[in-house]
């Protein structure tokens, strides 16, 4: 794989989630099926809803992660800027895309680095598994180092990989390098994955290896299998089709890992987030951060930093009317409140 195929990649993904049909239409996060329930008399001030949690050692204001997206160009290098800008004057945390561009090309470093812009947020590095073996652990920590990230996220992404045409193939020996970079990261690792969901049992067992931060990244939002289906040709981008809507949707994710592995881990819920009563219900289903990254991404791409400021606006604002209107001052406060869950994600919470 050579690093100008990378950028081509990359700025190829940038133009396909910025117009392209990267959101299948039959793919959902199954979050219709969750109700919060209405509190008439909720005898609170908006004032006093305190949404601050902690995160990778830092406070947050909000319980929101911009998460990763891209790196490796120069286009690539203004949506970082403008992310970590939004996220440093909010006081949310902040994902660079896959690092894999600058293990290949130390020239397209700058495109990740932001602590310029970001100075005090949860800064987290990234990388793929596959990647990770090839690095081995000590190219992973200097990928973290040299953007001055208080974390480094691993992402898992073997439908995406099945699907591009240049991905890997062999997936074997990945719980052995998680255990290498849970000895040098420790409570600073995040595994997620990259919108097909992360189920009770790999979580656990991930858990049971010393991981204290994962990403569910479940199914319902940007699919990188039709990502990449939409680059591919012949037998790949046929399957890629038929596999666009792999996945455990993003409620049933979260509320089944939360449920398998207790209360101590901190958990990130991505994957077709779009507003702030979306947030709101992953909170509700046991997530400690919520996470975004399409909805901010296409309004910087179209209005810059200004629309993506503006879409941000909207979503915290119906992150704390959701806290108001369920009788809340608290994300501890909203997750005691009763909720309804119905339909097809009560089917899948028994079978999993």
């Amino acid at each position: 794989m050579g690093e100008e195929a990378t950028a081509k990649r990359k700025d190829a993904h940038l133009d396909l989630c910025a117009t392209g049909d990267v959101e299948p239409a039959e793919n959902t996060t199954l979050l219709e099926c969750v109700r919060l329930v209405h509190c008439a008399m909720p005898e609170m001030a908006v004032e006093e809803v305190d949404l601050s949690t902690e995160f990778l050692g830092k406070k947050l204001r909000y319980p929101l992660l911009i998460t990763g997206m891209t790196g490796g160009t120069e286009r690539a290098g203004v949506v970082n800027r403008d992310m970590a800008t939004l996220a440093e004057r909010h006081g949310l945390a902040f994902g660079v895309g896959s690092q894999r561009a600058m293990a290949e090309n130390p020239q397209a470093a700058d495109s990740y680095v932001v602590r310029q812009v970001a100075p005090t947020v949860p800064l987290l590095g990234n990388i793929g598994l596959y990647q990770a073996v090839e690095l081995g652990v000590d190219g992973v920590q200097r990928l973290a180092e040299a953007i001055n990230a208080d974390g480094m996220a691993l992402h898992l992404n073997a439908g995406q990989e099945l699907t591009q045409p240049e991905g890997d193939r062999d997936f074997r020996g990945g719980y052995k390098v998680v255990e290498g970079l849970v000895r040098v990261f420790g409570s600073r690792l995040l595994v997620k994955e990259t919108g097909c969901g992360i189920g009770p049992e790999v979580a656990r067992r991930l858990v049971d290896l010393g991981v204290r931060n994962l990403d569910v990244s479940g199914l319902g939002g940007t699919s990188w299998v039709r990502v990449e289906q939409l680059r591919a040709t012949g037998v790949q981008a046929q399957v890629g089709a038929e596999f666009s809507s792999w996945g455990i949707p993003t409620a049933a994710a979260i509320a089944s890992v939360r449920r398998a592995v207790g209360p101590e881990p901190r958990l990130v819920a991505s994957g077709g987030l779009r507003t702030g009563l979306d947030a709101a219900k992953v909170l509700a289903l046991g997530a400690d951060v919520a996470g975004m990254a399409l909805p901010l991404f296409r309004a910087q791409q179209t209005g810059g930093l200004e629309g993506a400021e503006q879409a941000l606006a909207i979503i915290l604002s119906g992150l704390r009317q959701a806290l108001v209107l369920t009788g809340s001052k608290s994300c501890e406060e909203l997750r005691r409140k009763p909720r309804v869950i119905m339909g097809q994600l009560k089917d899948w919470l028994e079978a999993l």
